[in-house]
């Protein structure tokens, strides 16, 4: 069942974007231990592997050397201490490589859970962290006690597979009286990085399954409410009322601006009164006629008046009318599909006012 907020609302619509984005900058991220754990114990063992016998020479050498001082000497004063940095400092060589590998592939696990993630708001002192009631809440908790679950099997099956590693080796361990230092040396350390291996391993598949799980339960901690996503969307885009008349304000602006540009169209095509289009072309400057008005019923009725206020010839043709209403836009020229019948309108049009313009000369 998905978790409900305190007023009761359940979380059922998936996190956006933005609800992401604050959760990680609140340090909120499916993140499993677990992985660290065995990714750190097998990139250790795989270091010890390669860099072990160089280690082992090097303190082998810095415990000869230790051996071959003598300490009932006696040390003055300034002598004690500069030893003891000049053994300090040995082994911090030594252990270095080592150190720079854990290092390096911890940083390596984390950013692979996360990415690069670097929050102040996480680390920020809270109250809740230290109030003993919400102390009690978080030791009774799902979690507390999924945690609890999941250490008992990690313990469980760990420490069975160490077990039953060992058991496999005891056998063997009675022969090791007859051997030398080194070769029994070897061999525990041979099944040490046995036992180690499958330690590893089993905690390599714990870790998927818990990673598995922080996600699920990450995925379900970030969900929203209705109420919130409203909220987000409010804060995102604004108010739907606001939106609204911001978008009839803008189209009220559009549409005059097609009306102030409705006289220097050459024709209105219309449906006859369902659509009105309204057509202008210029030779000279244009490729193709281009719409600069086009209405529905009452504006198409609108571009009618102007039309016939500026003496725009009006021609009826439904198909047309219909055709350029859906398929331009105002502002764009018309589709190749519309040539043949606009050119034969344009033309009508021509020749209408070439009559016109010998009339009024006839007559003046």
């Amino acid at each position: 069942m998905p978790p409900e907020t305190d007023t009761g609302q359940e979380r059922t619509i998936p996190a956006t974007p933005r609800r992401r984005e604050e959760a990680r900058r609140r340090g909120q991220v499916a993140k499993s231990r677990e992985v660290n754990s065995a990714l750190m114990l097998m990139a250790s063992l795989a270091a010890l592997g390669l860099l072990g016998p160089r280690l082992l020479q090097a303190l082998g050498d810095t415990f000869g050397l230790m051996m071959a001082t003598p300490m009932d000497a006696g040390l003055t004063g300034g002598e004690a201490p500069a030893l003891l940095l000049f053994l300090m400092e040995r082994f911090f060589v030594i252990l270095a490589p080592f150190l720079i590998v854990m290092v390096i592939v911890a940083l390596l696990v984390n950013v692979l859970q996360v990415g690069f993630l670097i929050s102040g708001e996480a680390i920020q002192p809270k109250f809740e962290r230290v109030n003993p009631l919400e102390g009690l809440k978080r030791l009774f908790s799902k979690r507390s006690l999924m945690e609890l679950l999941k250490s008992l099997l990690k313990i469980g099956v760990v420490g069975y597979v160490c077990f039953y590693t060992i058991k496999q080796a005891v056998p063997e361990l009675a022969t090791l009286a007859d051997r030398g230092i080194s070769d029994i040396f070897h061999y525990l350390s041979e099944v040490g990085f046995r036992v180690g291996l499958r330690a590893g391993l089993v905690l390599l598949v714990i870790a998927v399954i818990d990673y598995a799980f922080q996600r699920y339960e990450y995925e379900q901690s970030i969900k929203m409410t209705v109420q919130e996503f409203k909220q987000e969307m409010r804060d995102v885009e604004g108010d739907p009322m606001i939106r609204a008349r911001v978008r009839s304000i803008q189209r009220e602006m559009a549409r005059r601006r097609m009306m102030e540009q409705l006289p220097e169209a050459e024709v209105v095509v219309t449906n006859p009164t369902e659509y009105a289009v309204a057509l202008k072309y210029d030779s000279a400057t244009m490729s193709a006629p281009t719409v600069v008005a086009k209405g529905q019923r009452l504006i198409a009725k609108k571009i009618r008046q102007i039309a016939e206020e500026h003496g725009i010839p009006i021609v009826e043709d439904a198909p047309l009318a219909r055709a350029l209403f859906r398929q331009v836009e105002v502002g764009q020229v018309i589709p190749e599909t519309v040539y043949r019948a606009v050119a034969e309108i344009l033309a009508y049009v021509y020749r209408l006012n070439q009559s016109r313009k010998r009339l009024a000369a006839s007559s003046a």
